[in-house]
């Protein structure tokens, strides 16, 4: 088992790697260029996800930096009490151990997901997609010369090249200890680590993400939100897959023609229930499990609710447990709907795609959690820890 490395070492190794991401950028870009090659999969968003340029290396440079820049999660004192026989409790942060980070497709993973683990505490373990191979083998190298250069062991990150049969096994029964898995992927990834895993597993990443426009909502707004939403990024899980609409929205069809015809500028095709079927440019919902479905595409489902109530357990009923948005200038029924909508993220008049560690004030995330334990929505820094009791005594014994 390898020491805890102090804070300043752990720093260190985050400065010196950003530094090696910067020197390297020409190779970094030429190792995904043969990933993007070699993938002949028609998934557009796994290829947005594996594609690398400067500005997602802009990206982890600037997340590593953030990251040493930030306050040691560990050690950090939760609670204190002084026993009654003068025993001195407390409870501390202190890391998991062994991280497993298993994903597909997104190389930034190996730096930005690998760097929270790192920072606080953790020796990682990177299991990725054979899509990314020569991107995270690559990285996975900068890694081992960041941490040489600060004479501490290479071990502290390691990549598993493991095909689907000896993840399995290793899932089952772990060759080497792991005390955390997280899955970055697609459902069927998590559903396959939820069931092969024997520790604990923080499911990751579904989005399926509604938008709720309330009759007294402003029309504009929901209709920049929905787009934003929708448009700007297929591949992020907090991206806009369902609109619910009130049935009493003043200049209803109005508001849809409008909508119908910005979505259709991004070639978004358009799947809307019995309520709104019939529009020019709309398809009707042949099966209503598509209310439950993550797309990850240029698709979008667009239905009407009867009630703030109706919207309510549609989302419940359906949704990921990610994001949820209410467009409306009532801010009592805003409330009410944020109180009562099941996801990690709700929000009021702003776009689900914020939905982001980085934008939420936390310097990145290494996931996205729809679990309610032990963290939810953006897993940052201060999150990937688990906790400790200190307790200094002189010779106390218990009668």
């Amino acid at each position: 088992m390898s020491l805890l490395l102090d804070i300043k070492k752990r720093n260190a190794v985050l400065l010196d790697m950003a530094q090696l991401l910067q020197k390297e950028r020409t190779s970094i870009l030429e190792a995904n260029k043969i990933d993007m090659d070699s993938y002949l999969g028609d998934d557009i968003a796994m290829r947005d996800r594996l594609k690398v340029d400067q500005g997602k290396i802009d990206g982890m440079i600037l997340s590593l930096q953030q990251l040493a820049a930030q306050e040691d999660p560990l050690g950090v004192e939760r609670f204190s009490f002084e026993h009654d026989n003068g025993m001195q409790v407390s409870n501390k942060t202190a890391p998991f151990g062994t991280i497993l980070i298993i994903y597909e497709s997104r190389p930034d993973v190996t730096i930005e997901a690998a760097g929270i683990a790192f920072k606080s505490g953790n020796k990682i373990l990177l299991k990725g997609g054979k899509e990314s191979l020569n991107s995270n083998l690559f990285l996975v190298d900068l890694w081992h010369k960041a941490l040489e250069a600060n004479e501490a062991e290479i071990d502290w990150v390691t990549y598993l090249q493991f095909n689907r049969t000896e993840t399995q096994a290793f899932l089952e029964k772990p060759t080497q200890k792991v005390d955390l898995i997280v899955p970055r992927g697609g459902e069927r990834l998590i559903a396959f680590v939820k069931q092969h895993a024997t520790c604990p597993v923080i499911i990751s990443g579904r989005g399926n993400n509604f938008v709720y426009v309330g009759e007294e909502a402003d029309l504009e707004m929901a209709i920049d939100i929905i787009i934003n939403g929708k448009t700007t990024k297929i591949s992020a899980c907090n991206a806009v897959d369902k609109v619910l609409i009130s049935s009493d929205l003043p200049r209803k069809q109005q508001f849809l023609q409008h909508l119908i015809q910005e979505l259709q500028k991004s070639n978004v095709e358009i799947l809307a229930d019995d309520a709104i079927a019939g529009m020019e440019g709309i398809k009707d919902i042949e099966d209503d499990n598509v209310w439950y479905e993550e797309f990850l595409d240029y698709k979008i489902v667009i239905g009407q609710s009867s009630s703030l109530e109706d919207a309510i357990s549609k989302i419940n009923t359906y949704g990921g447990g990610h994001s949820a948005a209410i467009i409306t200038a009532n801010n009592e029924k805003a409330e009410y709907f944020m109180n009562n909508v099941d996801t990690a993220a709700v929000y009021h008049n702003a776009s689900t795609r914020f939905t982001d560690g980085g934008q939420f004030g936390l310097g990145g995330e290494l996931a996205i959690s729809t679990d309610k334990l032990h963290q939810r929505g953006p897993i940052g820094l201060q999150h990937l820890v688990t906790n400790k009791w200190y307790v200094k005594g002189n010779g106390q014994t218990r009668g």
